[in-house]
């Protein structure tokens, strides 16, 4: 079949050629936003007199009759017809015969797949901002139910300073509302029009660019017709979010997996998201937040790839570009796949609370509390650290806690301890008093919560 650009050839393609320069086989997914931008460039052409009433009626009905067969199935994609681009309008116009070729008036395919991919990102990005916003939800509502749940908080992945779970699920929300709002950033430069940039020149058409862009609910379009057919910064900058997000995905992964181990007994999985060992009877394994962990590396290798691609690249169309749809693709389907699965595991996962508990006792992480409470009877507070600090070694040779210390002890090591040092350092109250804004307080990690929701409250 003869190709709907041959006209200047005399011979057709080799096979390896159509092989490696057909893209239809994956960017047959935007039949739907190809369809959209053919029906309303069509209108537009009859609206500025370029075609006739009759053809932008036989283009649209015909239109219609091929998205319905392709939706339901009985639509053949070929490797001759190269894209999704010539796969429509070749059916086209054997279905409606010479109206269908007056479609591609004043359009080019450059500036038909800027159009369509823009689109298909437009909705996408729409799809993962939902699923982000359920984890977020789901974060929200953990975090209620464990204001006071005590844990120890780590450096260094070290036993730090006393906190709670909710405070720690709070800072993964607030990663995921950034990730949120990072997206509509994303959208807002993403939503202009590029169709009528022609080639990359435009056309000498007396077309009605801000027409087309309206009906197919962009924002506006391109101000530079070359810039309109050349631009993949909204496709680079999509991965980028995608990046990102699957960054905060993957270090909560970590500490997941981290949590379900014997070792730290925080939490234990749902058996629905976990499995097992082919040899070993007593494994239960972390799965679903390991291959959250190793995804994130795929995804950041769309990122890479398709930056590379574009950054050697001369104005204005080139062939390359046809790489950026299978990357983008890709790192779409996995955090589609991913967040899902993320959010139901942990919905489902049970808190051990008295080991996040017990965890706290040790490691001395109320050390800083015990200083502290020092620098409130008037003591420098390096001073009291280094106090803290000889009591603290003390304990460590005789395997004990600041908790057991005798008071006799406790005024060995300075003359201005007394018996309130005791309600100073229990664990519960040193989380009540880390009440400064953004603490890990019940008080203050409520109004985190109350905030996130109040964000959530805004895409409902």
């Amino acid at each position: 079949m003869a190709k709907l650009w041959s006209g200047r050839f005399s011979s057709d393609p080799d096979r390896l050629t159509d092989e490696l320069n057909a893209s239809i086989f994956f960017d047959k997914r935007m039949y739907r936003e190809d369809i959209e931008g053919s029906l309303a460039h069509a209108e537009m052409l009859a609206r500025q007199g370029i075609i006739s009433d009759a053809d932008f009626a036989s283009i649209s009905a015909g239109l219609e009759s091929v998205l319905a067969d392709i939706e339901r199935g009985a639509f053949e994609f070929k490797l001759a017809d190269e894209d999704i681009h010539m796969a429509v309008e070749s059916e086209l116009t054997r279905r409606i015969g010479d109206a269908g070729k007056r479609l591609h008036t004043a359009r080019s395919r450059n500036d038909q797949v800027a159009a369509d991919f823009r689109l298909y990102c437009k909705r996408e990005l729409a799809a993962v901002r939902g699923l982000e916003l359920a984890l977020l939800g789901t974060l929200c509502a953990l975090a209620a139910e464990h204001t006071e749940t005590v844990m120890p908080g780590y450096t260094h992945l070290q036993r730090a300073q006393p906190a709670t779970l909710a405070h720690h699920l709070m800072a993964y929300a607030n990663m995921l509302r950034r990730d949120v709002t990072r997206l509509d950033d994303c959208l807002r430069r993403m939503d202009f029009s590029p169709l009528g940039s022609g080639a990359f020149a435009g056309t000498t058409y007396p077309i009605d660019r801000a027409f087309t862009a309206e009906k197919l609910g962009f924002a506006g379009y391109t101000e530079n017709s070359a810039d309109g057919v050349s631009d993949r910064d909204y496709a680079l900058e999509l991965l980028s979010c995608l990046a990102i997000l699957m960054t905060h995905l993957s270090r909560f992964a970590e500490e997941v997996i981290l949590w379900c181990s014997l070792e730290f007994k925080f939490i234990t999985l749902s058996d629905a998201f976990s499995t097992g060992s082919s040899i070993m009877p007593q494994k239960k394994n972390p799965d679903i937040a390991e291959l959250v962990r190793g995804k994130t590396g795929r995804v950041y290798g769309s990122l890479v790839a398709l930056l590379t691609t574009m950054k050697a690249l001369p104005l204005a169309y080139n062939k390359d570009m046809q790489e950026d749809k299978e990357q983008v693709f890709d790192a779409l389907d996995t955090v589609k796949k991913v967040l899902p699965a993320f959010t139901a595991m942990i919905e489902t996962m049970t808190v051990n609370r008295g080991a996040m508990r017990a965890a706290a006792s040790g490691g001395f992480i109320n050390a800083t509390d015990c200083a502290d409470w020092l620098v409130s009877r008037g003591l420098a507070f390096r001073d009291a650290y280094t106090v803290v600090g000889k009591l603290v070694a003390k304990c460590q040779s005789e395997d004990r806690t600041l908790e057991t210390l005798t008071l006799a002890e406790y005024r060995e090591a300075h003359a201005l301890f007394d018996e309130n040092v005791y309600a100073a350092i229990d664990l519960g109250a040193c989380v009540t008093r880390r009440n400064s804004a953004g603490g890990p307080a019940p008080e203050e990690v409520a109004k985190q919560i109350a905030s996130v929701r109040r964000f959530l409250e805004e895409y409902e």
